[in-house]
């Protein structure tokens, strides 16, 4: 099969490999991991601009927010609280439909897989990017190395920026098998991970592509589950997402609260959204994608700070299906404020990013998924974002109505019922979720900690505050999060 998404111009230059093409194929490979998605489908590029509507939109809320609280604490924005309301309540029941996945699992993700004789597996590529990461290249190698998987079917490639000679280093001093490689991607920007996953797809040569971060350490059958659930899906399964679970949840509030936050994520809510035909917001590691469909829908966004949660939408608009891989990956999480509001800022980012992105022309989407597809993608992009930041004027809504005395308990109107279920359910799901996560950590998270959720929900909104400004101000801008050193031992998951 092809093994790029290049265009013709590109395949040409391959077809002559000699020598003196050697700067010019570069340039090409390094045009098109920027500007092929940008070039070829400009309506699904974070890189251009907003359409007009959006850009009046966002104007315009940054005036309205601040009347809308005052007119909802006077009592007279009831038309807007409602609608706010009912958003919400959907939100919510969505919680509990991952409370539901939680409890009750679907058995179909805990069955044994039929593995695929060694003979009959195909091909596959494991892109590793790395930026900055000398002191975890030797952990990272020996985590690659335990992959069970065919040599003489397996490439990995750790993706590395011309900046970084230092971890090119550590990682050749790591004795990497053949079966491993290492690619610098050329100076340029924007300086992302995506724009690093489309240079170094254009060397991958598997007919299945994984993606793995630096401080990965996936289950050594990963790829021979994923290779097994791609032989019996069909044709539209494009990618199997592999659960992300933490392995340093002492350290920290920040690990204790991410490790809880990932749980609920891999084990209930996208596990939910797989039961209900909605669209997976991809994680950004441990995808593992069928080549021909990464192709079709253009591969990665550069442009876009959280590449993962675009492809999933863009994979669901071309008429894909992801599928969660019963399959375990250990991530090391923030361990610092500065770190965890950094990388949260970001996703945050990316998710406004994909969200203007793909309701630029909302015609065209409601054609590409239908209305319940489009459903999930409002909730789950657009409500995510309109919750975090609005839920501390929740408070000061309140805080306003019992200053100048106006009546807030459920009696006082249908509206307010409908706001204190929310409140009282949706923080009642949150934190069951938080507690059954805490308690099948085994001791590793103190049950206490999911009493501590509310407080988190507040900090991700002031990163929500940091998101909008940062799309403002460098809307591509990378946010590195550093990771700590582990060591190399003889067993795959960290305890």
């Amino acid at each position: 099969m092809a093994s790029s998404v290049l265009g013709g111009s590109l395949d040409k230059v391959r077809k002559d490999s000699a020598p003196k093409d050697g700067p010019l194929r570069l340039v090409l490979q390094l045009d098109h991991a920027v500007n092929a998605l940008r070039r070829d489908r400009p309506a699904m590029s974070a890189g251009n601009p907003l359409v007009p509507w959006q850009r009046a939109a966002i104007y315009g809320v940054s005036v309205v927010m601040p009347a809308a609280v005052a007119l909802i604490v006077t009592g007279r924005g009831d038309v807007i609280a409602l609608a706010l309301t009912a958003l919400f309540a959907v939100i919510v029941l969505v919680r509990v439909a991952a409370l539901w996945q939680l409890v009750f699992p679907n058995a179909a993700h805990s069955a044994a897989y039929n593995p695929i004789p060694d003979a009959n597996l195909p091909r596959y590529s494991v892109l590793v990017p790395v930026f900055r990461e000398v002191a975890i290249a030797p952990a990272l190698v020996q985590a690659m190395g335990a992959l069970d998987y065919p040599t003489d079917k397996l490439e990995i490639i750790f993706i590395t920026e011309a900046s970084d000679p230092q971890t090119r280093a550590a990682l050749s001093a790591a004795s990497p098998p053949a079966h491993m490689q290492i690619i610098t991607v050329p100076a340029g920007q924007p300086q992302t991970k995506p724009r690093a996953l489309n240079y170094a797809l254009q060397a991958a040569t598997g007919e299945l592509i994984a993606v793995f971060d630096a401080e990965d350490v996936p289950d050594p059958q990963q790829l021979r589950k994923a290779a097994a659930m791609f032989a019996t899906g069909g044709s539209e399964l494009a990618c199997v997402q592999a659960r992300l679970s933490i392995y340093n949840p002492e350290v920290s509030f920040w690990t204790r609260q991410f490790t809880l936050e990932y749980a609920a994520l891999f084990e209930a809510i996208l596990p939910a959204l797989e039961r209900l035909g909605l669209p997976i917001l991809l994680g950004g590691t441990s995808n593992h994608f069928r080549r021909s469909a990464l192709a079709k829908v253009g591969a990665w966004d550069p442009f876009n700070v959280t590449e993962d949660a675009d492809l999933g939408v863009r994979l669901a608009r071309h008429g894909y299906r992801v599928d969660m891989l019963d399959s375990d990956t250990w991530e090391e999480a923030p361990r610092t404020v500065s770190a965890w509001l950094g990388q949260r800022t970001r996703w945050l980012k990316g998710w406004m990013q994909t969200y203007l992105v793909h309701m630029r022309h909302p015609r065209e989407l409601f054609r590409d998924l239908g209305a319940w597809r489009v459903f999930g993608v409002q909730v789950m992009l657009g409500g995510m974002i309109l919750s975090a930041l609005v839920h501390p004027w929740f408070y000061l809504v309140v805080t306003g109505k019992m200053m100048l005395g106006h009546p807030m308990l459920p009696e006082s109107g249908s509206l307010w019922m409908v706001c204190w279920f929310n409140f009282v359910v949706g923080h009642a799901v949150g934190i069951a979720l938080a507690l059954i996560s805490a308690w099948r950590s085994q001791g590793r998270v103190p049950l206490g900690s999911a009493l501590q959720v509310p407080g988190y929900w507040l900090l991700i909104s002031i990163a929500s505050y940091r998101a909008l400004w940062d799309l403002y101000t460098r809307p591509f801008y990378w946010q590195k999060t550093a990771h700590a050193a582990r060591p190399v031992t003889s067993t795959h998951a960290p305890t």
